[in-house]
């Protein structure tokens, strides 16, 4: 069968991925700022553990309410707009740190810090998949990774400053400078190509509800919020619970951060190559369930992986299986002939507010089940994990469809 041809890429695209990579990785900088400078943090402000916690999920937590009208807003107005009005509330947010003297305040600007991350995070399926079509999944595994990077480098940098004002100040400047990079060098389509238009119904313009209404009514776009959702949660619970239940295996706080962190390291190097291989795979369901259920065994045997090389050599195995998949599953929806990237963002924004809302309830639920018996605990985290892979046997194949195209 003769090969279809493939649209040609836009050159330009490179820099709407550097862009928005640099920017999800300083927001992920700054949200991990908290944590990275907790000593100093705690005894300023005279907070407690619980409310540092509350801290580092508040940019998260704003996401829960803002990710579906900012997908449904995009797809009508352009994600450019949006996420530009985000930048500049997440700036009055980064720089109202600095003036920040209680729990209090410093809630409400980190609140207000995390309105462009929900913005962004919303759009990034709609984004990519008009600039990188084909190549979307490659831009995710990117984003994706940019994250893991974000983190690291908080953990490496934040003691170097000698104040907590200080390391704010640098990460408030970065993001500046990037919110200024995003208004003067993001386009929200290549340039000849049209932006998919705003279509009349019952005589009057689609509105934003109407758009997120077609990626509501996509019950694979719902499989796919479900599927991602349930793995992010019993990542989330995984990561939280990972320092103490080394602790209680006999490590030191500084040992079990340090271990913890190399599962990072995984996460990076699945997330930027796990599109790549999965892609060259002539079925890629096969390959990312088996790569799912690896990365779940490996979760459900922490506890009784010995402490040392064995235990670095599992947490980097078990982060480079489980977030190899991440990148393809965000971005299948725009495959869908229902989403497309006119209702992207919306598909975007409902996947965005369903995973954020089980990244919550799923730590919570496993906490509940399994007290503070660390070894069930890890065992109940390996299975949700793996039962993500009755997701994906359920939705299409997107390798098979994409060869499909090809004519192969």
């Amino acid at each position: 069968m003769e090969e279809k041809q493939l649209p040609k890429l836009s050159s330009y695209r490179w820099v709407i991925l550097a862009i928005v990579a640099l920017l999800d990785a300083t927001s992920n900088y700054i949200q991990f700022q908290v944590s990275a400078l907790a000593v100093q943090i705690m005894p300023a402000l005279h907070i407690s553990p619980a409310q540092l916690q509350s801290l580092g999920m508040a940019p998260m937590l704003i996401a829960v309410f803002l990710s579906i009208p900012a997908g449904s807003l995009a797809d009508k107005f352009g994600a450019k707009k949006i996420v530009t009005i985000g930048l500049i509330v997440s700036l009055i947010g980064a720089f109202g740190r600095l003036v920040a003297t209680n729990f209090a305040t410093l809630m409400i600007m980190l609140l207000l810090f995390g309105v462009y991350m929900a913005l962004l995070n919303a759009n990034t399926l709609k984004i990519f998949g008009v600039w990188f079509k084909q190549d979307t999944n490659l831009a995710m595994g990117v984003f994706f990774a940019s994250a893991s990077v974000g983190i690291i480098l908080t953990r490496i940098t934040s003691p170097l400053f000698p104040s907590v004002k200080a390391a704010y100040t640098f990460s408030s400047f970065l993001l500046l400078i990037l919110a200024i990079c995003w208004i003067v060098f993001i386009k929200d389509a290549p340039k000849d190509e049209p932006i998919p238009q705003t279509q009349m119904k019952q005589g009057k313009p689609e509105s934003s509800l109407d758009f997120f209404k077609v990626a509501a009514h996509s019950k694979m776009t719902w499989i796919v919020a479900a599927s991602v959702g349930v793995g992010m949660g019993a990542s989330e619970a995984f990561s939280n619970i990972m320092p103490t239940a080394l602790a209680a295996r006999g490590m030191t706080p500084i040992q079990g951060n340090t271990v913890a962190a190399v599962a990072t390291i995984g996460s990076l190097c699945g997330s930027l190559f796990g599109p790549a291989i999965i892609g060259k795979a002539k079925k890629a369901k096969p390959l990312m369930i088996t790569v799912t259920i690896l990365a779940g065994l490996l979760i459900a045997l922490t506890w009784f992986i010995p402490l040392g090389m064995p235990l670095t050599i599992s947490l980097i195995l078990g982060g480079l299986f489980g977030a190899m998949t991440g990148p393809l599953m965000q971005a299948m929806p725009i495959t869908f002939p229902e989403i497309g990237p006119k209702y992207a963002g919306s598909a975007g924004g409902l996947i965005g507010t369903v995973s954020l809302l089980f990244s919550y309830c799923v730590p919570v639920i496993i906490s509940v089940i399994a007290g503070s018996n660390y070894m069930m605990t890890f065992i109940i985290q390996g299975i949700v994990l793996m039962l993500t892979t009755i997701f994906m046997a359920i939705l299409p194949d997107a390798n098979a469809a994409k060869n499909a195209r090809r004519g192969k």
